[in-house]
C-alpha cells in the first residue's frame, strides 16, 4: 500500500477549502447555503450542517457507505491513504456515516414526540484522482444533501421533488433529467443532468438511502428511511456563474477573485492564448493511461506548476508491433511497450507563459511518463 509521505500529507491539508467559511469567503459557500434553505423550508426539516477534517477513516469512506471490499475505488491509484486505516477524504459522502450515528444517538424521536425530518448539509473539499480539463481537478468541492427522516417511508417522488428543488436553487430555470446509475449507498440511484450550452451535464448522484447505510449506523429500518444526493458543488457554482475553466475558482488576480464572491455572472478576463504540446511517450504494457490517472501523473510531476496545465488528453496509442522499425529505434521502445501521443495545453491564468516556459513544462512532463530506452524529451512537439 502507497501511504502519502508526512511532506505529501502536509501539501494536501494545505490547500484552502473554499466551501469552508472559516478559510475566508467564497461564492461555493452561498450555493451551499442557498440549497439548505431552500430544502429546510421546503420540507420544514431540521438542517445539521456537517464539516470535518478532511482525513477520515477507512470505513466511512468506503465501508459505511456500503462500497464492496474489492471495489476498485479503494485502489491506492485512485485513493490517499494517510495510513493502513485512514484516508483523505475522495468523496462527501465520507461525512455522512458520522452524522448518522450522532442522529441516532440522540434517540428516535423530536423533544415533542413528532416523527424526526433532518437535512444533512455537508460539504467540502476532497481528494480524487481525476482528469485535467475545465471540469475537474484534483481537489473538487463536493456537497452531500441527506435527508433522514422517521415514521414516513420516502420515496421516488420525495426523491424527484428533491431533485427539482435542488436545480431549481442552483441553477433557475435548466432544463434537467436522470438517468439510472448503481452506488453502494441508495437503492434506485440516478445521475443527474442539466442542459448548459447545447449538452447535458452531469452535476451530480442521487437515490434513497441505501437500508444497510442506516441500519448500519443506528438508525432501525423501516422506522428510518432517507434520500441522499451528492453534487459536484464546484461545477454547480461554474455552470450557475458561466466560469469557463474549474482553475478560475482559485484565481489570485484580483480581476477574477473579487467575482467569486457572489453567484452574479462571470465577467471574462483577458488572458494570454493557451500554448499546446504534443508528446510521443513510450509507456510500459501495465501504465493506465485513463484520463484520471494520466492527470495524476502529470499534476505530480509540475508539483506547484501544474495549475497552468489546463488539459492533458491521450490523442493515440500504437503498439510496439505496429510501429515501423525507424520509430521503434527513435523512441527506445521495446516489446510488450506501447507509444502514446498526449497533447499538453498550458495556460497560466495570472501570467504570460513563453514558449520556453512550456517547453520546460512540457519536458518535465515528458520525463515523468516516457518509460523508452531512447529519451528525445519532447522534440516531437516543437
Amino acid at each position: 500500500m502507497s501511504i502519502l509521505s508526512p511532506a505529501q500529507l502536509r501539501a494536501c491539508l494545505s490547500i484552502r477549502d473554499l466551501s469552508d467559511p472559516a478559510q475566508g469567503p467564497h461564492a461555493l459557500q452561498l450555493v451551499v447555503d442557498d440549497l439548505a434553505a431552500a430544502l429546510g423550508s421546503a420540507w420544514d426539516a431540521e438542517v445539521r450542517v456537517v464539516r470535518s477534517s478532511p482525513v477520515v477513516s477507512l470505513a466511512d469512506n468506503y465501508d459505511n457507505l456500503g462500497y464492496a471490499a474489492d471495489a476498485v475505488t479503494r485502489e491506492e491509484r485512485y485513493t490517499r491513504y494517510v495510513d493502513a486505516g485512514h484516508v483523505l477524504r475522495s468523496h462527501s459522502s465520507a461525512m455522512v456515516p458520522g452524522a448518522l450515528r450522532r442522529l441516532a444517538a440522540e434517540g428516535e424521536a423530536g423533544p415533542d414526540g413528532s416523527p424526526a425530518d433532518v437535512l444533512l448539509v455537508c460539504p467540502g473539499m476532497c481528494y480524487r484522482r481525476d482528469s485535467i480539463d475545465w471540469q475537474h481537478t484534483g481537489t473538487p468541492h463536493q456537497l452531500d444533501l441527506w435527508r433522514i427522516r422517521r415514521d414516513r417511508p420516502c420515496t421516488d417522488p420525495d426523491l424527484g421533488e428533491m431533485i427539482g428543488r435542488v436545480v431549481e436553487a442552483a441553477l433557475p430555470g435548466s432544463r434537467w433529467r436522470t438517468e439510472p446509475k448503481v452506488h453502494p449507498y441508495t437503492e434506485h440511484g440516478r445521475q443527474i443532468d442539466v442542459w448548459w450550452q447545447g449538452r447535458w451535464v452531469e452535476i451530480g448522484e442521487c437515490g434513497l438511502a441505501a437500508p444497510g447505510v442506516l441500519a448500519g449506523a443506528g438508525l432501525p429500518v423501516p422506522t428510518w428511511s432517507g434520500l441522499a444526493m451528492g453534487l459536484g458543488l464546484d461545477r454547480l457554482l461554474m455552470l450557475g456563474k458561466g466560469v469557463p475553466d474549474i482553475r478560475l475558482l482559485r484565481s489570485a488576480d484580483p480581476r477574477v477573485a473579487g467575482q467569486m464572491l457572489d453567484r452574479s455572472a462571470y465577467r471574462p478576463v483577458s488572458h494570454q492564448p493557451p500554448v499546446r504540446r504534443d508528446l510521443s511517450v513510450v509507456v510500459d504494457a501495465d501504465v493506465d493511461t485513463s484520463a484520471e490517472l494520466l492527470g495524476d501523473r502529470v499534476r505530480s510531476a509540475l508539483g506547484a506548476d501544474a495549475d497552468v496545465v489546463e488539459t492533458v488528453e491521450v490523442l493515440a496509442e500504437t503498439s510496439y508491433d505496429d510501429l515501423p522499425e525507424v520509430a521503434r529505434t527513435r523512441l527506445g521502445i521495446a516489446p510488450g511497450q506501447r507509444n502514446v501521443l498526449v497533447r499538453l495545453v498550458v495556460r497560466a491564468l495570472d501570467r504570460t507563459l513563453t514558449d520556453a516556459d512550456a517547453n520546460r513544462l512540457r519536458d518535465r512532463v515528458y520525463a515523468a511518463l516516457h518509460q523508452g530506452a531512447v529519451s528525445e524529451w519532447a522534440a516531437a512537439g516543437r
